[in-house]
């Protein structure tokens, strides 16, 4: 028994080390900045906006650049209204999306394999008529060069069918009128969460960033 409680102690002890190490690093490496691209123009405003835990990137639903209305149909919306002006992205795993609309309703089972990748992802989109600025909501400017890349990294995160068309998933988990699920590429990890995804996104297009973040709160910490 005594060999028993040992093993155990030291398991715990252990997962503590190691729980304190990702929690010290993610703090570091969050705030460490890479700066925004010098001299980039101002050409189109695209927004960072949380919830308190997850980073959505949003953008204009149409450009010149690119109308996301094609793929990401407003009909696969409850609603469905044409007249919506802003799509906001998140991605994330997809058990934690589509079976956990609360943090009350976690599975355990979602979580194991949401923290050691073991799940598919998902992205979530939501449409808006129009976003105000304040402490979850940030307006960025950014460049047509810097969003021509921004929507590369964010199309080659959506999976494809055989006509090379985002896959919409067909449910009933939706967290209101204007958002629908697609399926995604990639594995959420501790490592690759649905706020590194957002930091990369920034990163990406050339703006002001965290070196590596696994929470919203070291985005959100550039643009106060």
């Amino acid at each position: 028994m005594k060999r028993i409680f040992k093993y155990i102690g030291g398991f715990f002890l252990a997962f503590t080390c190691f729980v304190l190490l990702y929690l010290i690093t993610a703090w570091g490496l969050s705030r460490i900045t890479i700066d925004r691209e010098a001299n980039s123009k101002e050409d189109i405003a695209i927004y960072i906006k949380t919830n308190g835990v997850h980073t959505d990137i949003v953008v204009p639903v149409s450009t010149n650049l690119i109308d996301w209305s094609k793929e990401i149909k407003f009909e696969n919306t409850t609603r469905n209204d044409s007249t919506w002006q802003y799509l906001a992205m998140g991605w994330g795993d997809k058990g934690f999306y589509l079976e956990t609309p609360n943090w009350a309703d976690l599975k355990f089972s979602v979580a194991f394999k949401a923290v050691f990748g073991l799940d598919n992802t998902a992205i979530h989109a939501t449409f808006y008529h129009r976003l105000e600025q304040d402490e979850t909501c940030k307006k960025i400017m950014i460049s047509l060069d810097q969003y021509s890349r921004l929507i590369n990294y964010i199309k080659e995160s959506f999976q494809k069918d055989n006509a090379g068309h985002f896959i919409n998933i067909k449910t009933h988990a939706n967290y209101g009128e204007s958002d629908a699920f697609y399926e995604a590429n990639g594995h959420y990890s501790l490592f690759h969460t649905c706020n590194t995804w957002a930091n990369n996104a920034l990163k990406s297009s050339g703006q002001k960033c965290c070196l590596w973040t696994a929470f919203d709160k070291g985005i959100f910490l550039k643009y106060k």
